[in-house]
Parts: C-alpha cells; structure tokens; sequence
C-alpha cells in the first residue's frame, strides 16, 4: 500500500497515466440522510472536485482519506469502509488525503465522527463501483449481472470460471451510469470491517517515511519562532532585536500578530534560514510588554466567579422533564454537592506547526490540521482571497485532541510569509503550547438530588457553569439561555435516566482566557461531577451504585447490556479482601457508551490503581483492535487530567510550561487496562473519545469506597 498527498497535479498525473479512470464521489446534502453518488469526468479532475475512488485502466485503485489522521485511525477506517465493498484488499490500493476542496460535506476530524457519519456514504460510493464493474463485465461476456460476482480486483462469472481484472473493466464501466442505491453486504458477509487488522500508516511511521507537519521542507522556505506575551493578550510597546540579527542566518525581526477567534494579540517574531538559528535569536530579543490587569486572566478568580455564578438561577437546557422544585422540595432526603474541573492544555506530543507560502494571487499551506475544508475558509477570509486561491496540503498529525482545528498557528505562519515574500515554516515550542493555549475551560458542576422514603431518586438538577466554546470561538449570542453544547454527555440523549423530574440548566462564567474543545469537550467535565453524583445519590439511598444505575437505564436496554458487561468481567459482584476497592461509571458521549471500573488499593506507599475493566458499545466497528487503543489511550489522557497538574494562571502568565511541572502519566503508574467491546449491529458511534469521561468519576468513586472520602475537585489525590 502507497499513500500520496492529493493535489491538483497529483490529480493530473493519476488521470494523465492511464487512458481512461472511472473516478466516483459522492455528496450528503445538509440536513438529509441520502447519499448522492455522482461520476466525475476526467477533465475535471483537480480543477473542482475530488473524488473519493480513482480506477484506471492501469490497474492502480486510489481511495482518498476524507478525514485527517491525528493517530485516531482514520488513515485505515475510511478507506476500508470503501475497499469492503469494493471487494479488495487494503494491499490493492493507494491511499490519498483529501485536501479541503469538493463538495462532500465536512472534512473535519473532530466529535469522533469520522466512521459514524461516513459509514454509509463511503460503503456506497464502493458498492456502486462494484456494481459498475460487474455490469461491465456482464456485458462483455452478454450475460446477467447475476451471473457475476466481485473479489480481489477482479469480477467472476460464476458458470464459466472466467474473470477481468478492474483495469480491463474501467474503459466500460466508466461510461454506465451511477447506481442510485447499491446494494450493500451484509455485515456477516465482511471480510474488512469488524476485523482486527494491522493499521497501514504503522510501518510509515515506524520507518520515518511519513510526513508530518514538523517534516515538511520546501525550497528557500524560512524558519519562524515567536515571542508572545506571558499574558497572552499583552500588547508590544517596543521592541529591540539587534542582538537577534547578529544571530548568524537570522534574517529579520518584526512585530506580527497572533488572530485568536476571540482576540488578536501582537507578538515578535524571528525569521532565520534554519529553526536553531531563528529559535536562538527569539532568545535574544529584548520587548516591552504593556501591562496587563492580572486579575482578568487568573485561574483562581475564575472559580470565585463560578462559585458566586452558582447562587444564581440557571437557564434550562431542552429536555427536562417534570417538576423538578416540586419534586425536590418534597423529597425525604435531599442530596447536595458541587464539583469542579479546571483548565487543561492539549499537550500534543507534536506541537503546533504550519509551513505556508502566500503569493501575490493564491497561498499553498502544508500544515497537520484537523479540517482542511476548515483551514481554506478561515485563511481565504483572513489573506482576503477567494476559496480557490488557498490550497491546502494536510499532512499526518502527531496527536491534536482539538488543538489543531484552532487555527492561530496557520495564520501566523501566513502574516509572516506575506511579509517576508517567500515560504515560512512556523514551529511552536513546547513552551508556546503550554503557555498560550487554548485550554480546555473550567467548569463548574452544582448537583441537587431528591429520594423519596422507599429510596428512589425522584428529582435530578444539574447546573452547569462555564465559559462557553460557542461564544468564544464562533461567536453566538447565548444572552440569557443554555448553550446547547454544555450539556454534552449528560444531556437528555447522553444520559437517558428514568428518574421522573430532572432539570439541566446552565450559566455562561466569561474569560478572556482562550478556550477550545479538548478531548471528549463538555463530556470530559460534565460527567465527571454527573456520575460521581450518581454515587453519591446510591449511598444515600442504601444502594449499591451497580444497582441504582441498573434502575435508572431500566429502559435503556444498551446501557443495561454494558452495566451488566462490566460488571461481569471485572468482578465487581465480588467480594475484595480488606484495602482494596471498587468504583463504577458509565457515560454516553459521541453516539457511543462506554463503562469503567476501577480497582484500587492502599499500599504503603499510598494508594495504587490496580487494574481498570472497560466495556465500550460504539456499534459496528471498523477495527476492533484500534477500539481497544484509543479506549486505553483515553484512560491515560483521562487519569493524566485527573491526577496530574491543572493549568493555572497567576502573576500574569501560565504557571506550567512543559512536561516538568504539567506531567502525563508514566509508563509505571499505568494500571493494568482490559478493554471488551460490544458487539451488536447498532449503527456506529464515535470512538476517539467516549472513553474518556467515565474515567475520574470511575476512579473518584473507587477512592471514595476505599478511604470514605469523597473528592470533588482535580487533581485527585491517591493518598
């Protein structure tokens, strides 16, 4: 298997090196489920679409990855949902990545949504190839289609034995219209999908032959590092780079600027002919800074406003039910407590990056971003170009978790190059990402239960307070209602409890802290304080939490089936000896639900997490194996936000500034991670991320039944 950056002249060479292709997209119009599957003319290759399977008469079978690759697996589960009904092999095809332009909705690689809303439009667009290629082959040889049947390539008459490769079909094929509906295979019938299987992008990685962003070169590009305030939106007063220019290859130092969606900020950059030099000369440089009021960006007033925001009345979210004031006012127990999160950086273990070349009439970007369909808006409307004059070269990414669909770093790297007239490749240190952000944002939980005298939880109220992603980043007006995002993951459809009076309400906390989704975003707090809460309503009742869950998903049928899963492989009906414990949670997140329980123990040398059993439902799968991987890879991102150092802001800049002080977890403070998936014929649901918000609430539920403390606030202690 090959895989090649697509491009406009890659097109032309692809088309250009056989006499005829057969080259099929498709499009999924806004608000519908269909999917419309269309040719693509050869001559219009390159120029306005891309499509998404290329056969030509060569032989070479091409299928573009829509979705860039940041280590979730996109790289293998988006072709292979074509190539299953392709009928070949993932070692028959040539892998591209899409480059922003055509018409076939979000290239985005962002809410774990790559398989679950791409599941049917790229099983169609292969089985509608294969029937073209059958019918092909059936009129060459005037026999039914019926008669036919694809494998590896090539279609089969079934009484003759006889066969075609693709490549003797294409010239035929091509010219027969798009089926409107093929048929897709049955799931029993895959050969691909539901299979564990070696990722292709491993062996490219491993041998150092796969581009990142950090990799590119091109031709008499320059090397930019940046000076930015330690206040973030501090603002240049003067600056001296004297020294910086005596730097050898430094080649010019000049104030730019960093385009926030909330803010833009001045900054100091260095431009050199390689990146020590331009990195040395940023040390050099000597700036004055504005002063900047440090109580408007500190962390430690940021909870006082929530706290003070959590005496007032909060806008309800859509879905709650029943009478939730009445129902808690009689309750005969009523249950109170408040939970809090704080910021939390991405930390990708490659840093922000972007190499771009802005000419007088276009600019080319070769960056690892997240949406290259993203990246031609935003830079088009900031270099005041049209759509068509960005073009967009994604590379691999080296870990994102959000940060790189947040696209200061690209606009950077444009301003500069439009300054210095020639390529400019920008680098963020691991300092830069630390101390700028954006951050995941703090969050406030307020929960308020009510059980009535037999036990049973009749009222539920969840306020909600933090800074919201949809004003900051995108601007909506949210004055005086619920943003609809801040509920994720405890919603009416995440979180589907049968308790008769539940209310969800929620108020905006304002920073100007710059604020972005992260990993599992709103999910990754909300629940946090949601099932912990869960717990805590169980005790209260004289329930055990198993028990009390099992009740409220009563009519929740797959949240049963994973309770009820998790519990079984982990023991969790056992007895444990003296010292040890167990906790529990489950969350619904990205169309997928996944359980933890944790086992926990006192050692003398305080307390260790033994071993976490994982039980995740995300539907039909692509690749077991990679399930299993990024489930594990959330359980180490979700107890490193746990465990380790928060990000605060005091005396005017971020405290934390690399792995020292804003440490991940370590290789001996992993526990032991078995991970069962379900397996059902739901339809797919994300897998990126679901893993992540039962993690702390799992843990702190643990540590509460083995200390008989209840911990509300990161980071959790193990002491």
């Amino acid at each position: 298997m090959k895989t090649s950056a697509i491009n406009r002249r890659n097109f032309l060479k692809t088309g250009g090196s056989a006499s005829v292709l057969l080259a099929l997209g498709f499009s999924v119009p806004a608000h519908s489920e269909e999917v419309l599957l269309h040719k693509i003319p050869q001559n219009t290759l390159g120029l306005e679409f891309s499509p998404y399977i290329l056969i030509d008469d060569t032989g070479k079978i091409t299928i573009l990855n829509p979705r860039p690759d940041m280590g979730q697996g996109t790289y293998q589960s988006m072709p292979a949902l074509v190539a299953e009904e392709l009928e070949v092999s993932m070692d028959q095809i040539h892998i591209s990545q899409t480059n922003g332009q055509g018409k076939y909705g979000s290239q985005l690689s962002g809410g774990s949504s790559s398989v679950r809303t791409r599941w049917m439009p790229m099983r169609k667009a292969g089985a509608a190839v294969k029937e073209m290629l059958i019918q092909a082959a059936a009129n060459k040889w005037q026999v039914s289609s019926e008669e036919c049947y694809a494998k590896e390539a090539r279609v089969f008459h079934k009484p003759s034995g006889k066969s075609f490769t693709y490549a003797e079909l294409v010239g035929d094929a091509s010219k027969l219209d798009v089926p409107k509906n093929p048929k897709l295979k049955d799931p029993k019938d895959f050969k691909l999908l539901g299979k564990s299987m070696p990722k292709p992008d491993v062996p490219l990685k491993v041998t150092g032959t796969a581009e990142f962003g950090i990799d590119v070169d091109l031709p008499g590009m320059l090397y930019a590092s940046i000076e930015r305030c330690p206040a973030i939106h501090g603002k240049v007063v003067s600056f001296d780079g004297a020294a910086a220019l005596k730097v050898p290859s430094v080649k010019n130092v000049l104030k730019a600027e960093r385009a926030m969606p909330h803010k833009t900020v001045e900054t100091v950059a260095v431009l050199a002919t390689s990146y020590w030099a331009a990195l040395q000369g940023r040390k050099k440089l000597k700036i004055k800074w504005a002063a900047v009021d440090n109580n408007t960006l500190s962390t430690e007033k940021f909870s006082a406003q929530m706290h003070e925001l959590a005496k007032q009345e909060g806008h309800d979210f859509e879905g709650n039910q029943g009478d939730f004031a009445k129902a808690y006012g009689e309750a005969a127990k009523k249950i109170q407590a408040t939970y809090e999160t704080p910021f939390a950086a991405h930390a990708a273990m490659e840093p922000v990056n972007a190499t771009v070349w802005v000419k007088d009439d276009s600019v080319e970007i070769w960056a690892p971003v997240q949406g290259p369909d993203g990246t031609i808006g935003e830079l088009s409307q900031y270099l005041g170009l049209k759509p068509e004059q960005v073009k967009v070269n994604v590379t691999f990414l080296g870990g994102a978790f959000g940060r790189k669909a947040y696209l200061d770093f690209v606009k950077e790297a444009a301003y500069l190059s439009k300054q210095a007239k020639a390529p400019v490749k920008l680098i963020w240190t691991r300092e830069d990402d630390m101390t700028q952000g954006p951050y995941r944002p703090a969050m406030l939980s307020v929960l308020e239960g009510g059980i009535d005298a037999n036990g049973k939880v009749t009222a539920l109220h969840h306020k909600i307070i933090s800074e919201s992603i949809q004003k900051q980043v995108f601007k909506a007006n949210i004055t005086g209602k619920a943003d609809g995002w801040a509920e994720e993951g405890v919603g009416a459809k995440d979180s589907p409890m049968a308790i008769p009076n539940i209310r969800r309400s929620y108020l905006n906390a304002s920073t100007d802290l710059p604020i972005l989704w992260w990993r599992s975003v709103y999910a990754s707090t909300n629940v946090f304080g949601h099932e912990s809460f869960v717990d805590e309503l169980a005790h209260a009742a004289g329930k055990d939490p198993l028990d009390l869950r099992l009740e409220l998903f009563k009519d929740s049928p797959r949240f049963v089936k994973v309770l009820e899963t998790v519990a079984e492989k982990s023991g969790y009906r056992e007895k444990l000896p003296a010292g040890k414990a167990r906790g529990l949670a489950i969350a619904r997140s990205f169309s997928t639900i996944c359980a933890h329980v944790f086992t926990v123990a006192k050692t003398a040398d305080g307390i260790k997490i033994e071993k976490v059993v994982s039980v995740i439902d995300c539907g039909m799968t692509v690749n077991p194996d990679n399930i299993k991987a990024q489930t594990e890879s959330n359980l180490v991102y979700g107890l490193t936000a746990a465990l380790k150092s928060p990000i605060v802001f005091a005396d005017g800049a971020v405290q934390q500034s690399n792995f020292h002080n804003y440490p991940v977890l370590r290789i001996n403070e992993i526990p032991q991670m078995e991970v069962h998936i379900i397996e059902n014929q739901e339809a797919p649901g994300g897998v990126g991320e679901p893993g992540l918000p039962p993690v702390a609430p799992a843990l702190a539920n643990a540590l509460f039944n083995l200390t008989g403390k209840r911990q509300r606030k990161f980071p959790l202690e193990l002491v």
